[in-house]
C-alpha cells in the first residue's frame, strides 16, 4: 500500500487543493467498497484504474463504490483530486503551517487503523524561499515559473497514516550530529542559539535510547520544529514541541519530559506499532516509562520515582472517578484524561512493576528482543509477553492477566 500526493497548502487561509494517488492490494476477494476516514475536505474527482467513482459519507466514513468487486491479491490505484479546510489537523502562526496528528482531515487515508503502514511521498507546493519539513527526506527541489517551488518528500519505509505530516515556513535551521544521524531543528520564533540550547540534550538523548532498545535511532534525520504553546506530537521521522512544553531552566527533571517522550515514539510506536487501538498502550505505556528511565539516567533515582508518581497520581483520579480497565481494552473511555490515565501512566507503571519484577539484566534485554524483532512491524501485547518471557526465562502468564488481559477491578488495586 502506498500513499503519493501533491499538495499546495495554504498558509493565510488555512487550507489545502491535493491530488493523491493511493495504491492498494486486495486482502479478500470481493472487496466492493473502499473505506477511508471521513473529513471536510470536497472530493473533486475519484477514479479508480481510469473509472469514475462516486464517493459517499456515511458518519465518520467516507467510501468509495466500485464498479467491480475486487479479486484477493487485486492491485489498483484511487486517484483523487480535493480541497478544502481541514477541521483538525492544521496549526501555524501568520507565517507558517504544521500539521498535528490528524493527517486524514488534510488527504484521504484511515486515521485509526494503526495496522496498517504504508509508503508515503508529498510534493509540496510552496512559496519561493521557504522551508519546508515532512516525513522522511527532501529529494528534489524544482522552481516553478508561477514563483513557487516543489519540494519532493519521501518517507524512508511504511508508516501508519497517523504519522504522516509536514510543515512549511520561514524557519531558522540548525544542523548537528549524533553519531551517524543528523539531527536538525527548526522554527520561525527562535534563533540559531536558542535552538541549540533548548534541544542540547537530544543527541545524549538518542545515544541513550539507542542502547536500551538495542535498535539505532531509525532514521537518518531527526528534525524537531519548535513552535509556539504547549505542542508535543510526534510524527514518522520529526517531532512538534512548543515552547510551553519545554524546560524554562536547565536542568529542571520535573519539566524535562517532551523531547525525550516524543523522540522515544521514534522506537516504540512509528518504528514498531501497535496493531490496534486496542494494544494503543504499547506506544503509549512504553514511551512514558522510557521518559521516566531517561529520567532516571540524567537526574538519578528520585528523578526516576518522581516520574512515576506522576503516574500513580493520574491513574489514582481515574480511579477515584470509579474507572480502571486493563491495558488491553477496547472499549469507550468517558474522557480523554481518563484514556491517558490507562494507557499512558498505568501502562508505564506496568512496564516499571515488569522491570522489578524480572531485574534489570531480564528486562531490559526483553525490550531489546521485542525491539528488534518487530522492528518495521505492527505489535499486540502478546509480542511484549513473549519476549519478556523469552529473555527471563519466567512464566509472566500471571502477571500480563492482571495488568493487561484481566478484569482489571478497582478493588484490587485499592487493597
Amino acid at each position: 500500500m502506498s500513499y503519493r500526493l501533491a499538495l499546495a497548502p495554504d498558509i493565510q487561509n488555512r487550507t489545502v487543493a491535493g491530488r493523491e494517488r493511493i495504491t492498494l492490494r486486495a486482502t479478500m476477494d470481493g472487496v466492493q467498497r473502499l473505506n477511508f476516514s471521513a473529513n471536510a475536505l470536497a472530493i473533486e474527482t475519484a477514479t479508480l484504474d481510469g473509472v469514475a467513482l462516486a464517493h459517499i459519507v456515511e458518519g465518520d466514513v467516507l467510501g468509495f463504490d466500485l464498479p467491480r468487486p475486487l479479486r484477493r491479491g487485486q492491485t489498483v490505484k484511487l486517484e483523487l483530486s480535493y480541497h478544502g479546510r481541514p477541521t483538525r489537523g492544521f496549526a501555524g502562526s501568520a507565517t507558517t503551517l504544521y500539521t498535528n496528528y490528524f493527517a486524514c482531515d488534510w488527504m484521504v487515508c484511515s486515521q485509526n487503523k494503526f495496522g496498517e503502514k504504508a509508503a508515503f511521498s508529498v510534493d509540496l507546493r510552496v512559496p519561493t524561499g521557504m522551508t519546508s519539513l515532512s516525513v522522511g527526506s527532501m529529494i528534489a527541489r524544482r522552481p516553478r515559473p508561477d514563483g513557487t517551488e516543489i519540494h519532493s518528500w519521501k518517507a524512508p519505509r511504511p508508516y501508519s497514516a497517523y504519522l504522516y505530516g509536514f510543515a512549511i515556513g520561514q524557519f531558522t535551521r540548525v544542523k548537528e550530529r549524533a553519531g551517524s544521524k543528523t539531527l536538525i531543528y527548526l522554527s520561525d520564533a527562535a534563533d540559531t542559539g536558542e535552538l541549540k540550547r533548548r534541544f542540547a540534550g537530544t543527541s545524549e538523548a538518542v545515544a541513550f535510547l539507542s542502547a536500551k532498545a538495542g535498535v539505532p535511532l531509525p532514521v537518518a534525520d531527526y528534525s524537531q520544529l519548535l513552535v509556539g504553546g504547549d505542542e508535543a506530537q510526534e510524527a514518522a521521522t520529526y517531532s512538534v514541541l512548543g515552547t510551553d512544553a519545554l524546560p524554562t531552566t536547565v536542568d529542571d527533571s520535573s519539566e524535562d519530559w517532551a523531547i525525550v517522550h516524543e523522540l522515544t515514539h521514534q522506537w516504540w510506536g512509528n518504528l514498531i506499532t501497535c496493531e490496534t487501538l486496542r494494544d494503543f498502550w504499547l506506544n503509549e505505556g512504553i514511551t512514558t516509562f522510557m521518559t521516566a528511565a531517561w529520567k532516571e539516567h540524567r537526574y538519578g533515582r528520585v528523578a526516576y520515582e518522581a516520574e512515576l508518581n506522576v503516574a500513580r497520581s493520574r491513574l489514582e483520579k481515574a480511579w477515584a472517578k470509579g474507572f480502571d480497565k486493563p491495558l488491553a481494552w477496547d472499549g469507550t473511555y468517558p474522557t480523554l484524561g481518563i484514556r491517558r490515565a490507562i494507557q499512558y501512566s498505568k501502562g508505564a507503571l506496568f512496564m516499571a512493576q515488569l522491570r522489578t519484577t524480572l531485574g534489570d539484566v531480564a528486562f531490559w534485554s526483553g525490550l531489546r528482543r521485542y525491539t528488534r524483532d518487530h522492528a518495521g512491524g505492527t505489535v499486540t501485547s502478546i509480542d511484549l509477553e513473549r519476549a519478556m518471557e523469552a529473555s527471563s526465562g519466567q512464566d509472566l502468564h500471571s502477571l500480563f492477566a492482571e495488568w493487561v488481559f484481566g478484569d482489571g477491578l478497582l478493588d484490587r488495586h485499592r487493597e
